[in-house]
C-alpha cells in the first residue's frame, strides 16, 4: 500500500540527496564534472576528498557569520509572525461586524506568488522613488535606505517574511482557537477569571499542540526561505543579509568557478542542523506532554 509513496519520495527526494551527500566529499566544480560540449562527451575527473570540505567551512568564520544571521533571522521570523498570528486569529474569532471580510482580507497576502509579493516589497522600499520613502518624504522625515544600509536591509527581509508568513499563523491559530471548547471561557468566567487569565489557563494550553507544530513548519520554512532574501536583496548589501541556503546558491549558481562539492556540503551541514533542531524542539515537546 505504501510502496508507491516510497518509490515516488525515494525518487524525488532520496536520488537529489544522496547524489548531494556524494558530491560533498568530492572536489567537484564545473571544471571536472562530466559534460557535453558540441558533440563531445567530457567524463568526470573529480576525486574523492572525505571530510575536507565539511573541515574546511566549519573552520571557517564564513559559516558562524552566515548561520548567526541565519538563526536571527529566523528567530525574529517565527516570533514576530507567530505573536501577530496568534493577536489577529484571537481577534478574529470573535462576533465582530465584517469578520468574514477581514478574514479574507488577511489571507490574501497567502494567495499571492511570492516572488510577486518580494517584487512588490522591492518597489515600496526603493530608495528614490518608493512609496514609503514618499510617505516619509511627504511628512517632513529623510528617505529610509531601505536596502542599501545593513541594519535597514536585515529590517526590510524580516518585514517582508512577516507579511508573507502571517496569513498561513492566522489560518492554523484560528482553526486552533474554533477547536477550545467554548464551555471552558464560561465556567473561568463565572469563577471570577479575567481575560488575561482566561488566555493564559485556557486559550493557550488549548491550542498548545497546534502552535507547536506550526512554530516548527515556520522555523523550518524561515531558515531555507531563499526567495524572500535573494529576490529582494541578493543578500546584499555585500553579504549583509546572506543566509545560509542563499550562500550555498551562490556557490554552486553565481560565482565562478561554481563549486558544487562545497555547495554540497553547505546544504547537508543545513540538513543536519534543521533534522537536530527538530529532534530537540519534539524532546521539549514530549517533556511538556504533548503528543508530535
Amino acid at each position: 500500500m505504501v510502496a508507491p509513496v516510497v518509490l515516488v519520495i525515494g525518487l524525488i527526494i532520496g536520488y537529489p540527496l544522496g547524489r548531494g551527500v556524494f558530491l560533498s566529499l568530492t572536489d567537484a566544480d564545473e571544471s571536472n564534472v562530466a559534460r557535453t560540449i558540441g558533440v563531445n562527451e567530457i567524463p568526470a575527473t573529480y576525486d574523492f576528498v572525505g571530510l575536507d570540505n565539511y573541515t574546511a567551512i566549519l573552520s571557517d568564520s564564513v559559516f558562524w557569520d552566515r548561520l548567526g544571521w541565519t538563526a536571527l533571522w529566523t528567530v525574529g521570523c517565527v516570533s514576530v509572525t507567530f505573536l501577530l498570528g496568534l493577536t489577529l486569529a484571537n481577534m478574529l474569532n470573535r462576533q465582530v461586524k465584517g469578520r468574514s471580510f477581514y478574514r479574507v482580507a488577511m489571507i490574501v497576502p497567502w494567495g499571492v506568488p511570492a516572488f510577486v509579493s518580494v517584487f512588490a516589497w522591492k518597489m515600496l522600499f526603493n530608495e528614490k522613488y518608493g512609496i514609503l520613502n514618499e510617505v516619509l518624504d511627504g511628512g517632513g522625515v529623510d528617505g529610509v535606505p531601505w536596502l542599501s544600509d545593513p541594519t535597514w536591509a536585515k529590517v526590510a527581509v524580516v518585514v517582508v517574511n512577516v507579511w508573507l508568513g502571517v496569513p498561513f499563523m492566522i489560518v492554523a491559530m484560528l482553526g486552533a482557537l474554533q477547536a477550545v471548547p467554548d464551555e471552558l471561557y464560561e465556567a473561568a468566567e463565572m469563577d471570577g477569571a479575567n481575560p488575561w487569565q482566561r488566555f493564559t489557563h485556557i486559550t493557550l494550553p488549548g491550542i498548545s499542540a497546534v502552535s507547536g507544530t506550526v512554530v516548527l513548519l515556520s522555523t523550518i520554512w524561515t531558515f531555507n526561505m531563499f526567495p524572500v532574501i535573494y529576490l529582494l536583496t541578493q543578500g546584499g548589501p555585500g553579504d549583509e543579509t546572506e543566509i545560509l541556503v542563499t550562500y550555498a546558491y551562490r556557490l554552486s549558481f553565481v560565482n565562478s568557478p561554481r563549486d558544487y562539492a562545497t555547495s554540497a556540503a553547505w546544504g547537508v551541514l543545513i540538513l543536519v542542523l534543521l533534522s537536530l533542531f527538530t529532534l530537540i524542539y519534539r524532546r521539549a515537546l514530549r517533556k511538556q506532554g504533548e503528543v508530535w
